[in-house]
Protein backbone atom coordinates (compact mmCIF):
# COMPACT_ATOMS: atom_id res chain seq x y z
CA UNK A 1 0.00 0.00 0.00
CA UNK A 2 1.26 3.12 -0.89
CA UNK A 3 -0.24 6.75 -0.26
CA UNK A 4 0.38 9.77 -1.03
CA UNK A 5 0.05 13.09 0.83
CA UNK A 6 1.78 16.92 1.28
CA UNK A 7 3.00 16.21 4.81
CA UNK A 8 3.24 13.22 6.64
CA UNK A 9 3.87 13.48 9.98
CA UNK A 10 5.08 10.75 12.60
CA UNK A 11 3.41 10.94 16.29
CA UNK A 12 0.33 12.82 17.74
CA UNK A 13 1.41 14.24 20.58
CA UNK A 14 1.91 18.23 21.37
CA UNK A 15 4.01 18.20 18.35
CA UNK A 16 2.34 15.90 15.72
CA UNK A 17 -0.69 17.83 16.41
CA UNK A 18 0.94 21.55 15.76
CA UNK A 19 2.45 20.31 12.93
CA UNK A 20 -0.67 18.82 11.33
CA UNK A 21 -2.94 21.19 12.22
CA UNK A 22 -0.33 23.93 10.94
CA UNK A 23 0.34 22.29 7.41
CA UNK A 24 -3.26 21.52 7.31
CA UNK A 25 -4.12 25.56 7.51
CA UNK A 26 -1.71 26.16 5.24
CA UNK A 27 -3.93 23.96 3.07
CA UNK A 28 -1.56 20.96 2.85
CA UNK A 29 -3.16 17.43 2.79
CA UNK A 30 -2.01 15.69 6.05
CA UNK A 31 -1.73 12.39 7.39
CA UNK A 32 -0.45 11.14 11.06
CA UNK A 33 0.98 8.02 11.79
CA UNK A 34 0.45 7.33 15.38
CA UNK A 35 1.61 3.88 16.84
CA UNK A 36 -0.51 4.26 20.04
CA UNK A 37 -4.69 3.19 19.53
CA UNK A 38 -7.28 6.02 18.93
CA UNK A 39 -7.76 5.68 22.85
CA UNK A 40 -4.57 6.41 23.67
CA UNK A 41 -3.34 8.43 21.72
CA UNK A 42 -1.00 11.75 22.47
CA UNK A 43 2.04 10.11 23.72
CA UNK A 44 3.24 11.86 26.89
CA UNK A 45 1.02 14.71 25.84
CA UNK A 46 -2.04 13.42 27.18
CA UNK A 47 -0.67 12.28 30.72
CA UNK A 48 1.06 16.01 31.28
CA UNK A 49 0.23 18.99 33.53
CA UNK A 50 1.94 20.25 30.13
CA UNK A 51 3.78 23.43 32.44
CA UNK A 52 4.97 26.58 30.01
CA UNK A 53 7.94 28.38 31.67
CA UNK A 54 6.10 32.12 30.63
CA UNK A 55 5.63 34.86 32.62
CA UNK A 56 2.60 35.77 30.36
CA UNK A 57 0.68 34.58 27.84
CA UNK A 58 3.00 36.62 25.17
CA UNK A 59 6.05 36.00 27.34
CA UNK A 60 8.58 33.89 28.34
CA UNK A 61 10.16 33.93 31.96
CA UNK A 62 13.36 36.29 32.23
CA UNK A 63 15.90 33.72 32.13
CA UNK A 64 14.44 30.94 29.72
CA UNK A 65 17.19 31.92 26.80
CA UNK A 66 20.03 32.02 29.72
CA UNK A 67 19.11 28.84 30.95
CA UNK A 68 18.57 27.22 27.77
CA UNK A 69 21.64 28.39 26.37
CA UNK A 70 23.96 27.30 30.03
CA UNK A 71 22.69 23.91 29.33
CA UNK A 72 22.76 23.91 25.49
CA UNK A 73 26.29 21.59 24.97
CA UNK A 74 29.15 20.48 27.00
CA UNK A 75 32.47 22.11 26.62
CA UNK A 76 32.51 23.41 23.16
CA UNK A 77 35.67 24.54 21.82
CA UNK A 78 36.01 28.96 22.29
CA UNK A 79 36.76 29.28 18.66
CA UNK A 80 34.14 27.42 17.86
CA UNK A 81 31.80 29.57 20.37
CA UNK A 82 33.33 32.61 18.38
CA UNK A 83 32.30 31.29 14.97
CA UNK A 84 28.74 30.92 16.13
CA UNK A 85 28.80 34.78 17.01
CA UNK A 86 28.48 35.74 13.53
CA UNK A 87 24.62 34.93 11.42
CA UNK A 88 24.16 31.26 10.68
CA UNK A 89 24.75 32.34 6.84
CA UNK A 90 28.27 32.42 7.50
CA UNK A 91 29.09 29.43 9.85
CA UNK A 92 31.74 27.39 8.32
CA UNK A 93 30.26 23.56 8.40
CA UNK A 94 31.81 22.28 11.50
CA UNK A 95 30.03 24.90 13.39
CA UNK A 96 26.62 24.13 11.71
CA UNK A 97 26.93 20.14 11.94
CA UNK A 98 28.09 21.05 15.96
CA UNK A 99 25.92 18.77 18.58
CA UNK A 100 25.28 21.62 20.24
CA UNK A 101 22.00 24.31 20.78
CA UNK A 102 22.84 27.28 18.74
CA UNK A 103 21.44 30.82 19.70
CA UNK A 104 19.88 31.29 16.98
CA UNK A 105 17.59 28.66 17.81
CA UNK A 106 17.28 29.18 21.11
CA UNK A 107 16.00 32.68 19.97
CA UNK A 108 13.71 31.49 17.59
CA UNK A 109 12.25 29.76 20.40
CA UNK A 110 11.53 32.04 22.94
CA UNK A 111 10.09 34.66 19.98
CA UNK A 112 7.91 32.28 18.77
CA UNK A 113 6.34 30.71 22.12
CA UNK A 114 4.23 33.57 22.68
CA UNK A 115 2.47 33.66 19.36
CA UNK A 116 2.61 29.85 19.70
CA UNK A 117 0.19 30.08 22.56
CA UNK A 118 -2.31 32.63 21.19
CA UNK A 119 -2.14 29.94 18.01
CA UNK A 120 -3.75 27.36 20.81
CA UNK A 121 -5.60 29.61 22.13
CA UNK A 122 -7.37 30.14 18.51
CA UNK A 123 -7.99 26.36 18.58
CA UNK A 124 -9.90 26.67 22.09
CA UNK A 125 -7.12 25.68 24.50
CA UNK A 126 -7.28 28.15 27.51
CA UNK A 127 -4.16 28.66 29.79
CA UNK A 128 -4.38 30.37 33.58
CA UNK A 129 -1.19 30.24 35.89
CA UNK A 130 -2.89 27.37 37.82
CA UNK A 131 -1.19 25.59 41.76
CA UNK A 132 1.31 23.81 40.70
CA UNK A 133 2.90 20.64 42.48
CA UNK A 134 5.83 22.66 43.43
CA UNK A 135 5.64 23.97 47.07
CA UNK A 136 8.45 26.30 46.62
CA UNK A 137 9.46 27.57 42.80
CA UNK A 138 11.39 30.05 41.15
CA UNK A 139 9.65 30.21 38.28
CA UNK A 140 6.81 30.97 36.79
CA UNK A 141 4.65 28.05 35.32
CA UNK A 142 1.78 28.65 32.90
CA UNK A 143 -0.49 25.81 32.28
CA UNK A 144 -3.23 25.00 29.49
CA UNK A 145 -6.36 24.36 31.46
CA UNK A 146 -7.07 20.58 31.44
CA UNK A 147 -3.25 20.17 31.17
CA UNK A 148 -1.73 17.69 27.94
CA UNK A 149 -5.13 16.01 27.69
CA UNK A 150 -6.73 19.17 26.47
CA UNK A 151 -4.28 20.27 24.11
CA UNK A 152 -4.74 16.80 22.26
CA UNK A 153 -7.89 16.45 22.23
CA UNK A 154 -8.76 20.41 20.93
CA UNK A 155 -5.54 19.77 18.60
CA UNK A 156 -6.38 16.63 17.15
CA UNK A 157 -10.63 17.65 17.25
CA UNK A 158 -8.68 20.64 14.60
CA UNK A 159 -7.16 18.00 12.76
CA UNK A 160 -9.62 16.10 11.95
CA UNK A 161 -12.18 18.29 11.36
CA UNK A 162 -9.92 19.69 8.40
CA UNK A 163 -9.99 16.69 7.30
CA UNK A 164 -6.35 15.39 8.49
CA UNK A 165 -5.80 11.65 8.00
CA UNK A 166 -4.81 10.11 11.47
CA UNK A 167 -3.70 6.65 11.60
CA UNK A 168 -3.96 4.59 14.50
CA UNK A 169 -1.43 1.19 15.23
CA UNK A 170 0.74 2.73 12.51
CA UNK A 171 4.27 3.32 13.15
CA UNK A 172 6.42 5.44 10.95
CA UNK A 173 9.81 3.06 11.01
CA UNK A 174 12.06 4.63 7.64
CA UNK A 175 12.69 7.38 5.41
CA UNK A 176 12.37 7.49 1.40
CA UNK A 177 14.42 9.63 -0.43
CA UNK A 178 15.25 10.77 -4.13
CA UNK A 179 18.48 10.38 -5.95
CA UNK A 180 19.10 14.01 -4.68
CA UNK A 181 18.85 13.25 -0.69
CA UNK A 182 15.61 15.24 0.12
CA UNK A 183 13.11 12.45 1.59
CA UNK A 184 9.90 11.91 -0.03
CA UNK A 185 8.39 9.91 2.22
CA UNK A 186 8.49 7.36 4.87
CA UNK A 187 7.85 3.43 4.99
CA UNK A 188 5.47 2.34 8.42
CA UNK A 189 4.16 -0.86 9.78
CA UNK A 190 0.62 -1.25 10.55
CA UNK A 191 -1.20 -3.67 12.70
CA UNK A 192 -0.41 -7.04 12.42
CA UNK A 193 2.98 -6.27 10.74
CA UNK A 194 1.09 -4.74 7.38
CA UNK A 195 4.30 -3.03 5.31
CA UNK A 196 2.96 0.75 4.62
CA UNK A 197 4.47 3.37 2.81
CA UNK A 198 3.54 7.31 2.22
CA UNK A 199 4.95 9.87 -0.13
CA UNK A 200 4.97 13.32 1.14
CA UNK A 201 5.50 16.06 -1.37
CA UNK A 202 6.55 18.43 1.02
CA UNK A 203 7.90 16.86 3.47
CA UNK A 204 8.23 14.55 6.59
CA UNK A 205 7.78 15.97 10.39
CA UNK A 206 9.05 13.46 12.79
CA UNK A 207 7.29 13.93 15.99
CA UNK A 208 7.47 10.13 17.70
CA UNK A 209 9.21 11.39 21.05
CA UNK A 210 12.36 10.05 22.20
CA UNK A 211 13.29 6.14 23.00
CA UNK A 212 11.85 5.99 26.61
CA UNK A 213 10.18 3.11 25.42
CA UNK A 214 13.05 1.03 24.28
CA UNK A 215 15.36 -1.10 26.61
CA UNK A 216 17.66 -1.08 23.39
CA UNK A 217 18.62 2.45 22.79
CA UNK A 218 18.37 2.88 26.74
CA UNK A 219 21.33 0.88 27.48
CA UNK A 220 22.77 2.01 24.03
CA UNK A 221 23.09 5.33 25.48
CA UNK A 222 22.33 5.64 29.20
CA UNK A 223 24.14 2.29 30.12
CA UNK A 224 22.91 -0.98 31.79
CA UNK A 225 21.84 0.78 35.11
CA UNK A 226 18.94 2.21 33.16
CA UNK A 227 17.01 -1.26 34.33
CA UNK A 228 16.36 0.87 36.81
CA UNK A 229 14.55 3.74 35.15
CA UNK A 230 10.91 3.49 34.30
CA UNK A 231 8.92 5.80 32.44
CA UNK A 232 7.27 8.63 34.03
CA UNK A 233 3.92 7.30 32.21
CA UNK A 234 1.80 5.03 30.21
CA UNK A 235 2.10 6.92 27.24
CA UNK A 236 6.13 7.04 27.35
CA UNK A 237 5.99 3.24 26.53
CA UNK A 238 5.12 4.62 22.76
CA UNK A 239 8.59 6.22 22.58
CA UNK A 240 10.90 3.86 20.78
CA UNK A 241 13.15 5.91 19.46
CA UNK A 242 12.69 4.97 15.50
CA UNK A 243 12.25 8.51 14.76
CA UNK A 244 15.52 9.49 15.80
CA UNK A 245 17.20 6.33 14.61
CA UNK A 246 15.93 6.71 11.37
CA UNK A 247 16.91 10.50 10.75
CA UNK A 248 20.39 9.26 12.10
CA UNK A 249 20.38 6.51 9.67
CA UNK A 250 20.34 9.47 6.58
CA UNK A 251 22.97 11.13 8.02
CA UNK A 252 20.89 13.81 10.46
CA UNK A 253 23.68 15.46 12.89
CA UNK A 254 22.71 14.30 16.90
CA UNK A 255 21.81 16.82 19.48
CA UNK A 256 21.80 16.32 23.11
CA UNK A 257 23.02 14.33 25.58
CA UNK A 258 22.65 11.10 24.53
CA UNK A 259 23.32 10.02 27.60
CA UNK A 260 21.53 11.77 29.81
CA UNK A 261 17.22 12.12 30.17
CA UNK A 262 15.18 14.37 32.21
CA UNK A 263 14.88 12.69 35.82
CA UNK A 264 11.79 13.35 37.91
CA UNK A 265 11.33 11.43 41.90
CA UNK A 266 8.68 9.26 41.64
CA UNK A 267 6.96 6.38 44.14
CA UNK A 268 8.10 3.05 42.40
CA UNK A 269 4.98 1.13 43.71
CA UNK A 270 2.46 3.34 42.46
CA UNK A 271 0.64 2.74 38.60
CA UNK A 272 -0.54 5.88 37.76
CA UNK A 273 0.87 8.73 35.88
CA UNK A 274 3.36 10.61 37.47
CA UNK A 275 3.00 9.34 40.69
CA UNK A 276 5.74 12.30 42.09
CA UNK A 277 7.42 12.73 45.60
CA UNK A 278 8.22 16.42 45.56
CA UNK A 279 8.21 16.75 49.43
CA UNK A 280 11.59 15.15 50.46
CA UNK A 281 13.02 19.00 50.58
CA UNK A 282 11.36 18.54 54.35
CA UNK A 283 13.25 15.25 55.23
CA UNK A 284 15.95 13.04 54.85
CA UNK A 285 16.59 11.11 52.26
CA UNK A 286 18.68 7.56 52.44
CA UNK A 287 19.78 4.68 50.47
CA UNK A 288 18.73 0.99 50.96
CA UNK A 289 22.20 1.32 53.18
CA UNK A 290 20.35 3.47 55.60
CA UNK A 291 22.98 6.10 54.91
CA UNK A 292 21.89 9.74 53.27
CA UNK A 293 23.92 10.66 50.58
CA UNK A 294 22.75 14.21 48.90
CA UNK A 295 21.70 17.50 50.41
CA UNK A 296 17.77 17.25 50.31
CA UNK A 297 17.23 21.26 49.90
CA UNK A 298 20.30 22.61 47.83
CA UNK A 299 17.20 25.23 46.65
CA UNK A 300 13.35 25.32 45.23
CA UNK A 301 12.57 22.24 44.52
CA UNK A 302 11.03 23.36 41.34
CA UNK A 303 14.79 24.15 40.41
CA UNK A 304 16.65 21.07 41.86
CA UNK A 305 14.57 18.12 42.01
CA UNK A 306 16.39 16.78 39.17
CA UNK A 307 19.79 17.05 40.22
CA UNK A 308 18.55 15.32 43.52
CA UNK A 309 16.68 13.02 41.60
CA UNK A 310 20.16 11.68 39.74
CA UNK A 311 21.35 10.93 43.10
CA UNK A 312 19.00 9.04 43.79
CA UNK A 313 19.60 6.88 40.64
CA UNK A 314 22.97 6.50 41.39
CA UNK A 315 22.55 4.03 44.66
CA UNK A 316 21.88 0.67 44.99
CA UNK A 317 19.42 -0.42 42.57
CA UNK A 318 18.50 3.17 41.78
CA UNK A 319 16.66 3.12 45.04
CA UNK A 320 15.98 6.09 48.15
CA UNK A 321 13.55 6.84 50.56
CA UNK A 322 12.53 10.17 51.93
CA UNK A 323 11.88 10.42 55.71
CA UNK A 324 9.62 12.43 57.43
CA UNK A 325 8.44 13.66 60.96
CA UNK A 326 5.07 14.88 62.14
CA UNK A 327 6.41 18.31 61.68
CA UNK A 328 5.46 17.89 58.01
CA UNK A 329 2.29 18.88 58.91
CA UNK A 330 3.98 22.88 60.01
CA UNK A 331 4.29 22.95 55.65
CA UNK A 332 1.13 24.56 54.66
CA UNK A 333 -0.70 22.46 51.79
CA UNK A 334 2.30 19.91 51.53
CA UNK A 335 0.44 17.33 50.04
CA UNK A 336 0.15 19.07 46.87
CA UNK A 337 3.73 18.04 46.65
CA UNK A 338 2.71 13.78 46.86
CA UNK A 339 1.22 13.02 43.66
CA UNK A 340 1.48 8.92 44.36
CA UNK A 341 -1.36 6.88 44.94
CA UNK A 342 0.08 4.88 47.87
CA UNK A 343 0.21 5.50 51.48
CA UNK A 344 3.21 6.46 53.53
CA UNK A 345 4.73 3.63 55.90
CA UNK A 346 4.38 4.96 58.96
CA UNK A 347 6.28 3.93 62.08
CA UNK A 348 6.82 4.82 65.56
CA UNK A 349 10.33 4.55 66.31
CA UNK A 350 13.24 5.48 63.28
CA UNK A 351 13.84 1.69 64.90
CA UNK A 352 10.61 0.15 63.60
CA UNK A 353 10.58 2.45 60.41
CA UNK A 354 14.02 1.10 59.18
CA UNK A 355 12.73 -2.59 59.44
CA UNK A 356 9.51 -1.86 57.94
CA UNK A 357 11.87 -0.42 54.75
CA UNK A 358 14.31 -3.03 54.81
CA UNK A 359 17.49 -1.34 55.62
CA UNK A 360 19.97 -1.97 58.46
CA UNK A 361 18.18 -0.60 62.14
CA UNK A 362 22.11 0.52 63.72
CA UNK A 363 23.10 2.81 60.62
CA UNK A 364 19.73 4.57 60.08
CA UNK A 365 19.64 5.23 63.51
CA UNK A 366 22.86 6.43 63.68
CA UNK A 367 22.25 8.20 60.33
CA UNK A 368 19.21 10.25 61.47
CA UNK A 369 21.28 10.74 64.93
CA UNK A 370 23.84 12.78 63.26
CA UNK A 371 21.60 14.63 61.28
CA UNK A 372 19.23 15.53 64.50
CA UNK A 373 22.63 16.64 65.49
CA UNK A 374 23.67 18.80 62.64
CA UNK A 375 20.10 21.12 62.80
CA UNK A 376 20.45 24.52 64.10
CA UNK A 377 19.28 25.13 67.32
CA UNK A 378 17.94 28.78 66.11
CA UNK A 379 17.21 30.60 63.15
CA UNK A 380 13.60 31.20 61.30
CA UNK A 381 12.03 28.34 59.42
CA UNK A 382 10.38 29.48 56.50
CA UNK A 383 8.75 26.10 54.66
CA UNK A 384 7.42 28.57 51.75
CA UNK A 385 11.23 30.31 50.77
CA UNK A 386 14.55 28.82 50.40
CA UNK A 387 14.85 29.84 54.59
CA UNK A 388 18.97 29.36 54.62
CA UNK A 389 18.50 27.13 57.80
CA UNK A 390 21.44 24.65 57.81
CA UNK A 391 22.85 22.06 59.10
CA UNK A 392 26.91 22.32 60.74
CA UNK A 393 29.02 19.46 60.70
CA UNK A 394 27.33 16.52 58.74
CA UNK A 395 28.14 15.19 55.22
CA UNK A 396 26.51 15.52 52.71
CA UNK A 397 24.93 19.11 54.59
CA UNK A 398 21.28 20.45 53.89
CA UNK A 399 21.10 23.57 53.01
CA UNK A 400 17.64 24.85 53.92
CA UNK A 401 14.52 23.01 55.87
CA UNK A 402 17.31 21.54 58.32
CA UNK A 403 15.26 20.61 61.44
CA UNK A 404 15.68 17.32 63.25
CA UNK A 405 13.26 14.25 62.53
CA UNK A 406 12.59 13.88 66.14
CA UNK A 407 9.03 13.39 66.40
CA UNK A 408 6.87 10.85 66.07
CA UNK A 409 5.46 9.23 64.13
CA UNK A 410 7.83 8.76 61.19
CA UNK A 411 7.09 8.17 57.57
CA UNK A 412 8.64 7.57 54.34
CA UNK A 413 8.14 6.77 50.38
CA UNK A 414 10.46 4.98 48.60
CA UNK A 415 11.66 6.99 45.58
CA UNK A 416 13.07 6.54 42.22
CA UNK A 417 14.13 8.06 39.34
CA UNK A 418 11.45 8.33 36.15
CA UNK A 419 12.53 8.89 32.77
CA UNK A 420 10.29 11.43 31.74
CA UNK A 421 11.96 12.01 27.87
CA UNK A 422 15.65 11.22 26.92
CA UNK A 423 17.60 14.35 26.04
CA UNK A 424 19.44 12.50 23.01
CA UNK A 425 17.91 14.08 19.58
CA UNK A 426 18.68 15.27 15.82
CA UNK A 427 19.84 18.70 15.43
CA UNK A 428 17.06 21.29 13.50
CA UNK A 429 17.13 24.71 12.28
CA UNK A 430 15.18 27.73 13.64
CA UNK A 431 12.67 26.23 11.00
CA UNK A 432 12.50 23.09 12.57
CA UNK A 433 14.56 21.66 8.97
CA UNK A 434 16.71 18.84 10.23
CA UNK A 435 20.86 19.35 9.69
CA UNK A 436 23.00 16.41 8.46
CA UNK A 437 25.99 16.30 10.35
CA UNK A 438 28.11 18.34 8.11
CA UNK A 439 25.87 21.07 8.65
CA UNK A 440 23.86 21.52 5.58
CA UNK A 441 19.66 21.31 5.71
CA UNK A 442 17.85 17.62 4.61
CA UNK A 443 15.54 18.52 2.56
CA UNK A 444 12.14 17.85 3.09
CA UNK A 445 13.00 16.27 6.56
CA UNK A 446 11.58 18.35 9.88
CA UNK A 447 11.33 17.36 13.44
CA UNK A 448 10.17 18.76 16.97
CA UNK A 449 8.96 17.67 20.23
CA UNK A 450 11.86 14.96 21.89
CA UNK A 451 12.55 14.38 18.39
CA UNK A 452 14.34 17.09 18.94
CA UNK A 453 17.74 17.24 20.98
CA UNK A 454 18.27 19.97 23.59
CA UNK A 455 19.16 19.72 26.77
CA UNK A 456 22.70 19.18 27.85
CA UNK A 457 23.06 18.75 31.96
CA UNK A 458 20.16 20.01 33.60
CA UNK A 459 16.62 20.46 31.41
CA UNK A 460 15.39 23.61 31.36
CA UNK A 461 11.75 23.39 33.59
CA UNK A 462 8.71 23.58 32.01
CA UNK A 463 10.15 24.00 28.24
CA UNK A 464 9.19 20.70 27.09
CA UNK A 465 5.71 20.28 25.70
CA UNK A 466 6.49 24.39 24.57
CA UNK A 467 9.20 22.81 22.15
CA UNK A 468 6.67 20.52 20.68
CA UNK A 469 4.29 23.02 20.20
CA UNK A 470 6.60 25.71 18.84
CA UNK A 471 8.62 23.93 16.29
CA UNK A 472 5.67 21.62 15.11
CA UNK A 473 3.64 24.56 14.36
CA UNK A 474 6.87 26.24 12.24
CA UNK A 475 8.15 22.55 11.10
CA UNK A 476 4.22 21.77 9.75
CA UNK A 477 4.09 25.51 8.04
CA UNK A 478 7.36 25.30 6.37
CA UNK A 479 6.51 21.54 5.08
CA UNK A 480 3.34 22.87 3.71
CA UNK A 481 4.84 25.64 2.13
CA UNK A 482 7.85 23.57 0.50
CA UNK A 483 5.64 21.59 -1.15
CA UNK A 484 4.54 24.86 -3.82
CA UNK A 485 8.15 25.05 -4.25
Amino acid sequence: METEFDVVVAGCGVAGLSAAVAASEAGARVAVLERAPHEERGGQTRYTEAYFRMKSETEVSDDFTEHLAENSSGYTDPSLVQEMMRGRDQWPSVVRGLGNVDHELIDAFASAAGPTVQWLKGHGIRFDFLPTQFITKSQPRLLPVGGGLAMVEALAGAAERAGVTILYETTATGLLQDDRGAVTGVRAVARGNRPLAFRARGGVVLACGGFEGSTEMLTRYLGPRSSYLRPVCRGANFNKGEGIQMALDIGAAPCGDFGSYHAEPIDPRSGIAEPSVFVFPYGVIVNKEGSRFVDEAPGTVDQYYERVTRRVYEQTEGLGYVILDAKIDDVPNWRVGLRTDQPPIVASSIRELATKLGVPDETLVATIEAFNAACPSSGRYDPLAVDGLATRGVAPPKSNWARPIDRPPFSAYPMISSNVFTFGGLKIDPSARVINRDGDVIPGLYAAGEVVGMYYKNYTGATSVMKGAVFGRIGGADAAARRAR
